[in-house]
This record gives structure tokens, sequence and C-alpha cells, in this order.
């Protein structure tokens, strides 16, 4: 069986909170002025209540909400496919195993948690959201799910992805949002910054503190981050919950588990239904795939840090490359944030998680590979996924496993991208450790 489609009435009914599985805990989020614990009470003045509950929670499963569950119908379940063209190109007796979020409207996983987000902030009187996006797969999905819930929607888009990726634009402005590149003259921080640096290339740090200005300037509107943070991972559970469904059909437990990892949510939404598992003794090995040129898994420090270039989020206990740390124009551009998620990070430090780095020309040589065998483009992101899986698979090509990877989204608005690669204007990039270390001498001086 080559493709696994669930029913509607199979989808999962609440999301999977691996909050309290995880061995050595979570460090929680300081207050960026006070270097103490933050209280909810502060985080209100950008997030909903109904999302605060869901980032401090304890509780393992935690009830979809109907009107959630509905709009999630439009294009979930999303299918589980066996890569065999690949598998036979490859030479490989893995079998390999993908869960194709490209299917959502917008063309990845992100809708996700876009839907969720916009629900619990619509539910409490907010009439508008602001967030920051950067290969614009996010600003694309909260646009989408904010039209769905009558919401405004203002997005800062890293400038480098913004003159990239004009089709993401579209998109966003189809779904009735304002687009702006970060940084802009819409705020303090990126007035600011511009005019240090007019010609900067931006960075998801820099389209978060501008996105977080511009809700604490307002008090009609609310912040909303695609990635990194606990409810975001919570709500991205539904592509692991459903897979692992998926894999019993197919009766193929996997051995490996892969996914491209930029702030974390869509690996960790895939691999949080197995760490159960996992903890109970079955041998599964967790694979995060980022790029060479932004190395915070790989390259980073475990250590506490800011979600932005101003500091205005709490502090967060991740493996980080500086707040200050500005990436290379990758195309990849939804894998350059200089954070990765706490929860991946924690399951690094338990060994539970193993990361890995990979250039980007490997990356869409894999892409156009799977593209020629398994019939769809991925996105520049998603080709690290790929290039994983196939990294994994040819380890020991002779021994039978299976591999499951994140699909996280196609990339038939990325073909700039693959423009430039086949014009042989990509290059790799390996981010200098010194430039690195420069950056984290910024980190904040915590005591423990």
């Amino acid at each position: 069986m080559k493709k696994i489609i669930l029913r509607e009435d199979e989808m999962p009914t609440s999301w999977y909170n691996v909050v309290p599985d995880i061995p050595g805990g979570l460090m929680p989020p300081l207050d960026p002025e006070t270097k103490e614990p933050i209280s909810p009470e502060k985080l209100a003045a950008v997030f909903p209540m109904g999302l605060l509950e869901q980032e401090m929670s304890e509780k393992r499963l935690i009830e979809i909400p109907q009107e959630v569950m509905e709009l999630y119908k439009i294009w979930r379940p999303s299918p589980l496919v066996r890569a065999t063209k690949l598998e036979e190109a490859l030479g490989t007796k893995a079998k390999i195993f993908f869960k194709n979020e490209g299917v959502s409207p917008v063309g990845s996983h992100k809708p996700n948690s876009a839907v969720a987000q916009a629900y619990y902030n619509h539910r409490e009187g907010v009439k508008r959201l602001a967030t920051e996006t950067g290969a614009g797969q996010w600003g694309s999905a909260l646009s989408l799910a904010t039209s769905k819930f009558g919401m405004e929607c203002k997005v800062f888009m890293v400038r480098c992805s913004f003159d990239q990726k004009p089709y993401r634009k579209s998109i966003m402005q189809t779904f009735g949002a304002d687009i702006v590149a970060s940084p802009s003259e819409d705020t303090a921080i990126g007035r600011e910054i511009l005019a240090k640096d007019p010609n900067t290339s931006g960075s998801l740090a820099i389209a978060i503190s501008e996105a977080l200005e511009d809700a604490s300037s307002r008090k009609d509107t609310n912040y909303a981050l695609g990635s990194v943070l606990n409810h975001v991972v919570l709500h991205q559970t539904v592509i692991g919950l459903e897979a692992k469904k998926q894999m019993e059909i197919a009766g193929a437990y996997p051995d490996v588990i892969v996914g491209c990892c930029g702030g974390g949510s869509n690996f960790a939404g895939l691999i949080a239904p197995y760490i159960p598992d996992y903890l109970e003794g079955r041998k599964i090995d967790f694979v995060g795939y980022e790029p060479a040129s932004c190395p915070t898994m790989t390259g980073g420090k475990l250590a506490y840090d800011s979600g932005d270039v101003s500091m205005m989020t709490p502090l967060i206990y991740m493996h980080t490359l500086g707040h200050n740390f500005i990436p290379p124009g990758i195309h990849a551009g939804g894998l350059r944030y200089h954070g990765m998620a706490p929860i991946i990070s924690a399951l690094i430090r338990d060994d539970i998680i193993r990361p890995k780095s990979v250039h980007q020309l490997e990356c869409f040589e894999a892409g156009v590979l799977f593209a020629r065998t398994e019939g769809i483009i991925p996105a520049p992101e998603t080709t690290h996924a790929i290039r994983g899986a196939i990294i994994e698979a040819m380890k020991e090509p002779d021994r039978p496993k299976n591999i499951l990877f994140n699909f996280s989204g196609h990339g038939l608005i990325d073909m700039a991208a693959y423009d430039s690669y086949f014009n042989g204007e990509l290059h790799d990039y390996s981010f200098p450790t010194e430039e690195i270390a420069a950056s984290l001498a910024s980190l904040p001086c915590i005591k423990k």
C-alpha cells in the first residue's frame, strides 16, 4: 500500500502534550527584566489566556475545540505515503514513509497551529494579530486562519525572503493580510536597525521584535508565533498522532524518524507522540536536520536567550546562536532562526534527539531526486528532511528498516530557489565559529 489516508472520523480529537514526559523537564521562561520566572499576567499582554494555559499545562491530552476541528477538515487527515520510487532509485532495503503536510491550503504544516491560535484569540475578543514570517509559510498560514475568523493580520516578513519569495506575499494578500519587509519603517526597532544598516537582509529575531512592538502598541492586537513555543508544538502533534495510526495500518513501526529543524515545531509535532514508546524501551532514532549555515543545535549553546533582537520576549532555555545572530540568505528561509524550541532542546539534552547539519546544495540535490521519483516538488526547508532520510537509508543500505519523515511543505511557490540552484547560483556556507562565538557573547547573564 503506497498511500494511507484516514477517514475524518479517525482524526485525533486531542493534541498530545509531551512536556510531562520529558525526563529532565523544562526550565521555566524568565522575565527579561527581573530574570525571575515570568508571570502569566505579563504574558497575557500579547497572548490569550487559552494559549497561555496550554503553554504551561502539565496535562498530556488537550481537547481540540470543535471549531478548530472543522477547519482542520479542509485538509486533514493528511496522507502518509511510502516513497517506493525513491527507495528504488537509492537501491536501499529501507522503507521510507513521509507524512505529506504539503496538502494544506497554503502548502505546509503551519496551519495546524495558525488555526488554533486564531481561534483562541478570536474567542477572547482579539480583533487583530501581528506576526513575523521567515519563508512566508507561517505568514500565509496565519493570514488564512485570521480570514476564517474575520480578524485582521499584520505580517513582518524577513527582508531576504520578502525579496526572494514574492508569491508568498501574494498568498497573504489574497487572504487579506498586510505585509511589510522587515526591518521596516513601521516600528521604532525597525527604523533603528535600518538607520544602522539600510541593506540588512533581516532576521526572524528582528521581525519578531517588530511584531511584538506592533502588538504591544495596540489594545485590539495580540502577537502570534509560528514555532518554538510549547503551545505551537502541541498543535503540531496532530501530525504525529495521525502518522502513528497510519504507520500501524502499514504494519511498519518506525526505526528512524527524521525532520527538518528551524524553530522545531514540525519535527517536534511528528516525534512527540512516539516519545512515550521510546521511554518505555522501544528503540527509535530521532534525528533532526538543520542547515549548516544556521547550526542552532549543532553549533549553538544550550542557554537562556531572548527570542528577538530587542529582548522583548521571555528568556527561554534553548539551543541558541544568540539573538543578535544574522544568518546568511539561504533559500530555506524557514530554517534561519537563531533559537530552537525548548522541547527539542530538552530532548537533545536528554540524548533522545540526535541533531545533524547538512549543506544547501546536497539538500537541493535530494529535493530534485525526490521530485523526479515521487512527483512532488519539496520546499527548500523540506529538502533538509529528505536529505536526512536519504542519509539514514544509505548508512546500511542492505539492512531493512523503516524511516518516517515529515514532508513539511511543497515548493511550488519556491521555484525561484530551484532556478537559482539549476543556474549554479547557490553555494554551501558554513557559518564561521568565531562569528558564532561573537554572537553568543551577547547572551543574557543568568544565575542558576
